[in-house]
């Protein structure tokens, strides 16, 4: 765009030629839930300054996707449920107005797993009623993971240039990792949640998914923000760098120290062997790499799905009254449901919303108490000390295992992943590939102290140069 050889209209008509003949036909991906009607002319708008002289940054004219959970003028706000696909938010989410200020182009919206994958205790991973099903690029027939599966899948499928995730236990990292792609889930409060269909106020948060760990990079750069709205906001206030993109040194891992959580390992011999290869890896570029053993390792689970279940009918009931959506509560969309359960629950239930409507309000002990606990086991005893104990950077696993089959009757099949300590302590992660099995991609997750964001980033850039191990998909059929 700098040397004239490129507009932004020309690339946002470039992607959205690339969603009509990948996603809607030839592999048919239904990663892209709706493309803005606006792009094009937004694109316009942009070259018109670019060509007047003002360029807003780096993301000047550079087309974004948005998953369907976050708000966005123009364009429906539904989770992946039909009972909000007439929802068209009145104003923009706070980290969608920080993109539009930065020059970007909104694309559009991706599909994800219905309700951010808190519908059902045996759902499919990229599948929503209003959206279908999700397909992973790199083999068609298997799970692009979630619940950002959409994110995910348009972005290795170059539909965008960047995308936009969020996460409460692995929906950014797992997308990520089984879709070849670099994705960054922040520190709780560092990305805004205001405009966000929520799930839990304790861990739910935004974050960047990208082809390299430089677009990530720019990305959180705009994304970051104190929110004031935000009830985690304040404390992110003067706690980033003035720019991520200075962490992109290759020599970022000498002299560092991690631990590999060998407790997220053994489940797949070749995810072990990448593991072996990564690890080597980072010896060469001179880090120390030891093993480490976390106490409290999963210890926080039913803890943490009893906050999930306590602060998603809080959460969700507060959007939805403030956002006059057609189903106004919880208790009406577990009424709409049922009343559309043909076209909406045709694979699985919603048990999940029923579990959350029969919870008390955030003042019940059991919250309090649930709430601490997760933290505690996860946080203070869990990741934390980790880091203390051994004198570590970072703590590294795997992300996730290969993409498994997509399977409705049965829904996903988890068999191991890395990435939920962070996720509970509320502190950041992020993934990186690391190879492959079989073709399916696995990914390098990273975890640190909350607000590590700029560390993280310059060890993931180091490990990506150093072994170069994305590859573009190949949109395998069965």
């Amino acid at each position: 765009m700098t040397d004239g050889a490129c507009s932004s209209r020309d690339l946002t008509q470039g992607y959205l030629d690339r969603i009509a003949s990948l996603d809607d036909a030839g592999p048919t991906l239904n990663a892209v839930i709706e493309v803005n009607p606006r792009a094009l002319e937004d694109a316009a708008a942009l070259d018109r300054e670019r060509a007047a002289g003002h360029v807003r940054g780096p993301l000047h004219g550079i087309p974004v996707l948005l998953k369907d959970n976050i708000d966005a003028v123009g364009l429906v706000n539904s989770a992946g449920s039909f009972a909000l696909a007439d929802h068209l938010p009145a104003t923009d989410a706070f980290l969608v107005a920080r993109l539009r200020d930065a020059g970007a182009v909104i694309l559009g919206k991706t599909n994800l797993s219905e309700w951010a994958n808190f519908r059902s205790t045996r759902s499919t991973s990229g599948w929503s009623s209003r959206g279908g099903q999700t397909k992973n690029p790199y083999a068609l027939e298997r799970s692009p993971c979630g619940s950002s599966a959409g994110t995910a899948a348009a972005i290795a499928a170059s539909l965008a240039t960047v995308g936009v995730g969020t996460e409460t236990d692995g929906s950014i990292i797992c997308p990520a990792s089984m879709n070849g792609l670099v994705g960054l889930k922040p520190t709780v409060g560092l990305v805004s949640r205001t405009g966000i269909i929520p799930i839990s106020i304790s861990q739910d948060t935004a974050g960047p998914m990208g082809r390299t760990v430089t677009d990530v990079a720019i990305m959180l750069n705009v994304m970051a923000a104190a929110d004031p709205a935000d009830p985690a906001g304040g404390a992110s206030k003067d706690r980033r760098p003035i720019d991520y993109t200075a962490s992109l040194r290759a020599t970022a891992l000498a002299g560092k120290r991690f631990g590999v959580l060998r407790q997220a390992m053994g489940y797949h011999p070749g995810v072990d062997d990448l593991m072996t290869q990564a690890i080597d890896a980072m010896r060469a570029q001179g880090a120390e790499v030891i093993d480490i053993q976390v106490p409290t390792y999963n210890a926080w689970n039913d803890h943490e799905m009893t906050v999930l279940l306590y602060e998603f009918k809080d959460g969700l009931n507060r959007y939805l009254q403030r956002a006059g959506a057609r189903v106004a509560s919880l208790e009406a969309l577990i009424a709409w449901n049922r009343e559309h359960a043909d076209e909406v629950m045709p694979h699985f239930g919603q048990e999940l919303l029923e579990l959350a409507q029969s919870t008390g309000p955030l003042t019940d002990a059991a919250y309090f108490q649930a709430r601490d606990e997760a933290k505690r086991l996860a946080g203070q005893d869990g990741l934390l000390a980790a880091l203390e104990t051994n004198r570590l950077d970072a703590v590294i696993a795997p992300s996730t295992s290969p993409a498994w089959k997509t399977d409705p009757i049965l829904g996903d099949h988890f068999v191991g992943a890395g990435y939920a300590m962070a996720a509970v302590a509320g502190t950041p992660s992020v993934t990186v590939p690391m190879g492959d099995v079989s073709g399916l991609p696995v990914g390098l997750t990273w975890m640190a102290r909350a607000y590590t964001e700029a560390d993280l980033i310059g060890f993931a850039y180091a490990f990506e140069q150093a072994t170069a191990k994305r590859r573009a998909p190949r949109y395998l059929a069965p």
